[in-house]
């Protein structure tokens, strides 16, 4: 057996547990710069406020009575942090599946003590952090996803719910289950597989494997497994290495100056560096973009993007910093008022038995064991003390592109001079 183990509401639930005013009230999370809601409390939800809405447009009446703050990220990521170390001390087995999800193996624990272990779970958590999780236990990951997403929304379950392969329970939720809502089934699977005949997850457990792998792929059959209670899917196989990878953001304010798009340029090419290193992978080219504020009729408009071929396949952040000032430089133009800046790694292959090219600048293998050990020693530093204490360059005071924030509520775990003050 293992558990989904799943914060609710998870970003709601950290600026609560600083601030217990905001309990019983209606509070959403924003996005970068402020502009849509990302989170919403259930109190949110109950006023008919959709995710993703805009915050300039929502309704009078609503705005008066719903408190919004900004991301706090820093907080997000420590407390995320904090609960895992909880789980931990339940199972030695925690994979952590993203900021507010892990998957806890309880292998060779009776299965009649699993629920009252999950209540454990939840009242350790919340006692220890201040966040309310929901717990869902199963013999597959599918499946742990479906029992969690049950202990979720139905009461009854008391926040952990246990799903046995066959029993009654599994497949009466299996039969009311839209086969969208699967872990691993994204909408235009679901719509083919509903032309198919298939529209609830029962359907989808039924169905004849070997024909899914056949019409879809090998991870779609896993799932049709995992539903009949077989594990057949790893952390790994929901996470394919991308193809491409962008990092791009508006700015806080709009700019004219050719500075300030080329430290955001730097910043988001040592972000995608990192990304692409995580994922052991080098980029042969290197897209950059840049573009004014669209809805700003009554200002020039101007919108361009430039590739720039690299000499070799890469990870270094260095060569992406140059790469990007490089399009930059084709890309400006004086006169116009720039919104956002950004770029896009394209043709994305394995670092690991890399073959090379006639057309590529050969590098010496001094040179490369160099560079590994360098992005390897940053990486380190920014993982184990903080996303930036080791850059390429520094950024200006008062620059315009970075992060409108107006809201944000003070990191409480990671900054001393933010630390809560009791009086």
């Amino acid at each position: 057996m293992m558990a989904l183990v799943d914060c609710n509401n998870f970003y709601v639930s950290c600026e609560r547990a600083f601030n217990p005013f905001l309990e019983g009230k209606p509070v959403g999370v924003l996005s970068n710069n402020d502009g849509c809601i990302v989170a919403r409390s259930n109190e949110l939800k109950a006023l008919g406020v959709k995710m993703g809405s805009p915050m300039h447009l929502l309704p009078p009446q609503i705005r008066r009575q719903t408190v919004l703050l900004s991301s706090n990220y820093a907080l997000y990521g420590d407390m995320s942090r904090r609960i895992n170390e909880v789980l931990a001390e339940f199972s030695p087995h925690v994979e952590v599946y993203s900021v507010d999800e892990s998957f806890v193996g309880f292998q060779g624990f009776e299965p009649g003590t699993l629920e009252e272990r999950g209540q454990q779970i939840r009242q350790t958590v919340r006692q220890w952090t201040g966040i309310p999780v929901s717990v869902g236990f199963a013999p597959t990951r599918v499946l742990a996803k479906v029992a969690n997403h049950a202990a979720k929304k139905n009461d009854v379950f008391r926040g952990v719910c246990l799903l046995e392969a066959d029993s009654p329970v599994t497949i009466a939720l299996l039969k009311q289950l839209p086969v969208t809502e699967l872990w691993g089934i994204a909408r235009r699977t679901g719509e083919r597989l509903q032309v198919m005949g298939i529209e609830t997850a029962w359907q989808l457990r039924e169905a004849d494997p070997k024909h899914i792998r056949r019409r879809f792929s090998v991870v779609q059959e896993r799932i049709v497994w995992e539903l009949r209670g077989q594990p057949a899917i790893h952390l790994d196989d929901m996470s394919e290495p991308k193809q491409q990878i962008m990092v791009s953001r508006s700015f806080g304010r709009l700019t004219s100056s050719p500075h300030d798009l080329r430290e955001a340029l730097r910043q988001h090419a040592c972000r995608a560096g990192e990304k692409l290193r995580k994922q052991a992978s080098v980029t042969s080219a290197v897209m950059v973009f840049v573009r004014t504020n669209p809805f700003r009729e009554n200002l020039p408009q101007y919108r361009n993007r430039v590739v720039i071929t690299l000499d070799r396949p890469t990870d270094d952040s260095r060569e992406l910093v140059a790469a990007s000032t490089q399009g930059l430089r084709k890309l400006w133009r004086k006169g116009y008022s720039y919104h956002k800046a950004g770029l896009m790694l394209l043709d994305l292959s394995p670092k690991a038995n890399r073959q090379l090219t006639l057309a590529e600048t050969p590098q010496t293998e001094a040179d490369a064991q160099r560079s590994e050990r360098l992005m390897a020693t940053v990486d380190k530093l920014n993982r184990e003390l903080g996303r930036g204490t080791v850059q390429l360059g520094l950024s200006r005071q008062g620059n315009a592109w970075t992060l409108r924030s107006e809201r944000r509520t003070p990191r409480y775990t990671t900054q001393w001079k933010e630390l809560l003050c009791v009086r």
